[in-house]
């Protein structure tokens, strides 16, 4: 029945009747349950969920809660549960973990809280201790300081008398032949701290100028304009100069129009007194024209006088002026060695006045042995040399007759034969040089006999003087017997023996003792007169002035970045290299006895064996005498701080060393637009003990870039300004140098601190040396018969390299105002070879090889850019200017050593529980 009334409702109520409203009204039922349920469904279980869901935490019985947590079992039925679990766990545990390192760390950081109040509490207290030491410092040195005002003299400057005022107190002399210093010098004009002012005469405002000789004139004129002491002030002069010849013979004036002339000076002052007369000579020809005037009390400087004229200690004599306008060609002066030449001695020369009697009896050499003497030593002389040739038992070369007219000369004085090129040919053959003194006893020198002497000096035959009553050139303040034989005529026939028993090492030492004489005070116009000013200013005590400097022209730049830390130079492992400074650089103290040093000492300053502390005829700067064993500064002489005061271990890490207690140095940089080398270099010198400043040379026309920022290495970086690219510039003397101590250095040199600090010690230690790294030496090539440089690795050395050295200040004066031109032009023409030419010129001075320091044979930096040296030409360069400073030189004065020094404790063997010195590799 269902079956059918569903049947005849799908009919659309057909069947039965047909009933449609019965099913429209199921339909309608169906809906609204189903609506119903679905409103139940959406409103009622959301709030239900919702209230559940805010009841849970209110639950007092955990068993209660209908979303209480479960037990692990009943939780972890399903698999991903588990592994969700497993996570929990894990997480947990490391946040665990990582809440008690945090716990650790806040631990640690309280006690490093404590230790940083306590190390702010000890900085504190060490700043108290350090404000205490200056304080107590300062009150020691203003101690010492008054102390030192108490012990010294108060000392005023003298009254200056100018010279316009007469001096009719000044006592006369009884003879202008008496006239000495004390007597015929006005001392009161030359106050030792005048600076010793001299005013030369202009020769052609007076008539006897026009009688000068020009070359001698214009020489003489070149030369006042580029004296240091000349003034054109004649109010302040100390000392007067008149120029009165050479003079030109057909317009000479007579000698009573010259002692007019002369008289009428407008300073003169009736005696003449502080004026010095010149009478140069450039020829052999002798002129002595001032003998029969009256010159009061003016002093004179010529190459010719008479005992009735000469006034020792007062007149100079002075040496032939044959340079005139020219500078001596040393490429033509022969070497020094072989020792031993040709002839053993050699003589030419013509006497008209005994060649006569001379010859009427030549007696054979035993027989003049046996003889009695005769009456005149010239005759003695000539037959004894002639025996000496005729024996054979040398080559010795005499000639009594000149070939051609002989020179003029006057009475019983060898005249010159030949010109002055053959005679030079001749002294160049001949180990000595016979110089036959005047027979006329009361000539005591003549032009002839100088111009013999400066002859055999120029080509270095040892001058062997005959007459031991001559007065050689500037013989009061020269030790000739260094340089020359003088010996008296009558042991003539003892002059053979003499002569073969010089050994060559003494030979040798005279023989550059003669180049030094004849380079320093005869060879140009300015050595003459330089030589007689200094002999003049020496004599009345009158310190020298100072050589110049040469002023740094500084190029703006901007600094101020943290200059970084090498590993390489900071690690230093437990040595304290010493203080890095953190007060301003100091100086080396002033040398103080420039107003002592010309009164004592002369001989050695004037004539020890070329040495790196001569007084040249302008004397280069305040020197220091190691030998005196005063360095600067020291006071107390030898102090040994590196010694009993400093030990080893860790208080000769802190010691200086050596002789001076407080010394800097100062590093001098050689660059050229290498801007990025150059401050990874300046940056290596941050932290560098003992560093006063540093330097640089910038030797390129270019300027650095402008927005180059360059390092803060804690010292002063001046950036100078060459005038031309030129190596020579590396040793300039540049018045920002104000230490003694110079470390010359390449820009792209690799050094450690340890190792520059190593060399400063040693230097100390030998001032007069230069003190590096690398070691190079000079050998001899036998087959092209020259020398050569060689930069291999050897047993022994003779050079060290000035890319990284230390050398003393006075050696940039020597190298750049007193070294020879032509060394300096070789330099400039090659750029190469200063670094060998510095070490020339200090072994030249002191005969001392240099001193290497520590094992390093080079110092290039690597990954830097390739430097000059690399140059396939550089080696065949350096071998040209060896040859060439030997030919400059005269000889090869490079000296070999063998030796290196290292600390004293270096490689020694001592227990564990001793502190070691330094230890350098």
């Amino acid at each position: 029945e269902l079956m059918t009334g569903y049947t005849m409702l799908r009919n659309g109520g057909v069947g039965n009747g047909g009933q449609p409203w019965v099913l429209r009204w199921s339909s309608r039922i169906r809906l609204t349950w189903l609506s119903f349920t679905l409103f139940v469904i959406l409103v009622f279980f959301p709030l239900i969920a919702h209230y559940y869901l805010t009841t849970i935490d209110d639950a007092d019985d955990a068993g209660k809660r209908i979303f209480g947590p479960r037990t692990g079992n009943e939780l972890c039925e399903v698999k991903h549960v588990q592994d969700l679990c497993r996570i929990r766990e894990s997480v947990s545990e490391e946040l665990l973990q990582l809440e008690a390192k945090r716990q650790e760390l806040n631990s640690e950081i309280a006690k490093l809280n404590l230790k940083i109040e306590a190390c702010k509490k000890s900085i504190e207290n060490a700043k108290q201790d350090l404000l205490q030491l200056k304080n107590v410092i300062s009150q020691t040195e203003h101690s010492y300081k008054e102390l030192m005002a108490q012990n010294q003299p108060k000392l005023s400057l003298p009254i200056r008398l100018l010279p316009d005022k007469d001096d009719a107190t000044f006592p006369p002399p009884k003879s202008n032949r008496n006239c000495r210093l004390h007597n015929c010098f006005d001392y009161s004009r030359c106050p030792l701290t005048s600076g010793f002012p001299v005013y030369v005469y202009n020769s052609d405002d007076y008539p006897f100028g026009s009688s000068l000789d020009p070359l001698i004139k214009q020489a003489f004129e070149a030369t006042v304009r580029t004296n240091v002491y000349v003034t054109e002030n004649a109010n302040i002069a100390c000392v007067y100069i008149i120029l009165v010849g050479e003079m030109q013979e057909p317009v000479m004036p007579k000698p009573t129009e010259l002692e007019q002339q002369l008289h009428s000076l407008p300073y003169w002052r009736t005696d003449g007194h502080n004026h010095l007369i010149i009478n140069l000579s450039r020829k052999s020809e002798t002129q002595n024209f001032v003998y029969n005037i009256s010159t009061g009390r003016a002093m004179i400087a010529q190459s010719t006088f008479y005992d009735a004229q000469y006034r020792p200690g007062f007149d100079i004599v002075v040496s032939p002026l044959v340079h005139a306008m020219s500078e001596p060609n040393f490429l033509e002066i022969p070497p020094q060695v072989p020792v031993k030449r040709k002839y053993l001695f050699s003589f030419q020369g013509e006497k008209i006045e005994s060649l006569r009697s001379s010859l009427q009896e030549v007696r054979s050499f035993e027989e003049e042995i046996e003889g009695n003497a005769p009456a005149d030593y010239d005759d003695r002389i000539i037959t004894t040399l002639k025996a000496v040739q005729d024996s054979k038992l040398d080559f010795v070369l005499v000639e009594f007759t000149c070939k051609n007219q002989p020179k003029a000369s006057l009475p019983t004085e060898w005249a010159l034969c030949g010109e002055r090129d053959d005679r030079l040919e001749l002294l160049k053959l001949s180990t000595f040089a016979l110089i036959i003194t005047p027979g006329d006893t009361h000539l005591v020198i003549s032009a002839g006999c100088t111009m013999r002497l400066f002859e055999a000096l120029e080509v270095g035959a040892i001058p062997v003087v005959l007459g031991e009553q001559v007065q050689l050139p500037y013989n009061d303040v020269i030790r000739w017997n260094e340089a020359a034989l003088i010996i008296p005529k009558p042991r003539i026939t003892e002059v053979h023996f003499l002569l073969r028993s010089i050994s060559d090492n003494d030979l040798l030492a005279m023989r550059r003792q003669g180049r030094f004489l004849w380079e320093t005070y005869f060879s140009t116009s300015d050595n003459v007169f330089s030589t007689v000013l200094a002999i003049i200013r020496t004599r009345i005590q009158i310190p020298a002035a100072p050589i110049r400097e040469e002023p740094a022209v500084e190029i703006p730049h901007r600094s101020g970045k943290a200059a970084g830390t090498d590993p390489n130079m900071a690690d230093n492992g437990d040595l304290d290299l010493g203080p890095v400074e953190t007060e301003p650089p100091y100086a080396s103290p002033k040398y103080l006895r420039n107003f002592t040093l010309t009164a004592m000492d002369i001989y050695r300053n004037w004539n020890s064996a070329p040495g790196p502390f001569h007084l040249f005829p302008y004397t280069p700067f305040d020197p220091v005498l190691p030998s005196e064993a005063k360095f600067l500064g020291s006071g107390t002489g030898f102090r040994p701080i590196g010694g009993g005061a400093g030990g080893s271990g860790k208080e000769f890490q802190a010691a200086l060393g050596g002789n001076v207690p407080r010394e800097q140095f100062t590093v001098v940089m050689l660059t050229y637009e290498r801007e990025e080398v150059l401050m990874n270099s300046l940056e290596r010198l941050n932290g560098l003990p003992y560093l006063n400043k540093v330097v640089v040379v910038w030797n390129s026309p270019k300027l650095p870039s402008e927005d180059l920022l360059w390092p803060d290495i804690g010292v002063p970086i001046m950036v100078v300004r060459t005038e031309k690219n030129s190596l020579n510039n590396r040793f300039l003397p540049w018045d920002e140098i104000e230490t003694e101590a110079i470390l010359s250095i390449d820009d792209d040199a690799h050094l450690r601190h340890d190792e520059i600090m190593f060399g400063f010690r040693v230097w100390r230690e030998a001032r007069d040396r230069i003190v590096g790294f690398p070691g190079r030496y000079h050998a001899w090539d036998i087959p092209h018969q020259s020398w050569l440089y060689n930069s291999n690795y050897s047993c022994e050395l003779s050079m060290v390299l000035t890319g990284a050295a230390f050398f003393h200040k006075y050696y940039a004066y020597l190298y750049s105002y007193v070294m020879p031109q032509a060394i300096r032009d070789m330099v400039d023409e090659y750029i190469n070879c200063e670094d060998i030419a510095m070490n020339f010129l200090v072994s030249h001075l002191t005969r001392k090889p240099p001193i290497k320091v520590t094992s390093r044979w080079t110092f290039r930096c690597p990954g830097c850019p390739q430097a000059l040296s690399h140059d396939d030409s550089h080696f065949h360069e350096r071998h040209k200017c060896i040859n060439f400073f030997v030919k400059v030189y005269g000889y090869m004065p490079l000296l070999y050593t063998q030796f290196r020094v290292d600390s004293v404790l270096f490689k020694t063997r001592l227990p564990h529980d001793k502190t070691k010195c330094f230890k350098f590799i």
